[in-house]
């Protein structure tokens, strides 16, 4: 299959406020980014919010996704929660669903479909779940964003003949088997140290884990992308330090590339 990612890229979740609630800094984001993985409602978002978040991402010429979650508005889908298959499989459909009739509103094609929080966890941590999940996905016949290594996921998309895209986390930290480690269990990452991971991952294949030590990726000398969240307390600051370092490796890996 064809590489669907060209060059270095920066995915960023987005939409992620609620009514009055505002989380990131979205608009300012928004022009440093190649991919948008817009809210769908359960973890954060709301219709006028979808809206606004996809109009918002094709005046920018970002490609736009849905970002499903568990249905946890209160603690922001991060939370852990058991839900039969058949609901999780009805979840997804309702979510996405819901995102393709705004993008459908404005003449946006739906890019991909990734998973939020605690659901991508679930994922990891259940396979029933995972091929609920991915099952559902299957019927928009889009790509699924996933975590470089997760090989079961990877192997479930690959029987569902959906191009699985693994990407690089550089603002929340790795173990050392290059497992997530759930947001709030590790010290925050400073901008400078996202700079530093990019550079590192597009330059020797590798990141470091929690404990400093290096942390092999494993892309290769294929492009890849990159992973930041629009909640954190410095995301506008880690994304300016992500832009620079992505701008730099495609100048230096991919430079035909536009």
């Amino acid at each position: 299959m064809e590489d669907i990612v060209k060059k270095v890229e920066i995915n960023c979740d987005m939409g992620e406020g609620f009514g009055k609630w505002k989380m990131g800094p979205d608009e300012e984001l928004m022009k440093m980014i190649d991919v948008a993985n817009i809210a769908c409602g359960f973890h954060a978002g709301d219709p006028s919010l979808m809206l606004k978040t996809v109009k918002l991402a094709k005046a920018h010429g970002v490609k736009a996704g849905a970002h499903p979650g568990l249905q946890d508005l209160f603690g922001f889908g991060r939370r852990q929660m058991v839900i039969d298959p058949a609901d999780m499989y009805a979840m997804i459909l309702y979510q996405v669903g819901a995102l393709k009739a705004f993008l459908d509103a404005e003449g946006v094609p739906l890019n991909h479909i990734k998973p939020h929080g605690e659901l991508f966890h679930y994922m990891q941590r259940d396979l029933t779940i995972c091929r609920a999940v991915l099952e559902a996905c299957a019927l928009f016949k889009v790509p699924v964003y996933g975590a470089k290594g997760a090989d079961e996921e990877k192997a479930i998309c690959e029987e569902l003949g959906l191009p699985f895209i693994e990407e690089a986390y550089v603002d929340v930290a790795y173990d050392k088997n290059a497992k997530l480690i759930p947001i709030g269990q590790f010290k925050m990452v400073t901008p400078e140290e996202i700079n530093t991971k990019v550079l590192s991952i597009g330059r020797t294949d590798a990141s470091v884990d929690v404990e400093g030590n290096k942390l092999p990726l494993n892309f290769g000398d294929k492009p890849f992308s990159i992973c930041l969240h629009s909640d954190m307390p410095t995301a506008l600051e880690n994304m300016k330090a992500a832009r620079k370092a992505v701008d730099v490796l495609n100048a230096e890996k991919f430079p035909n590339i536009k």
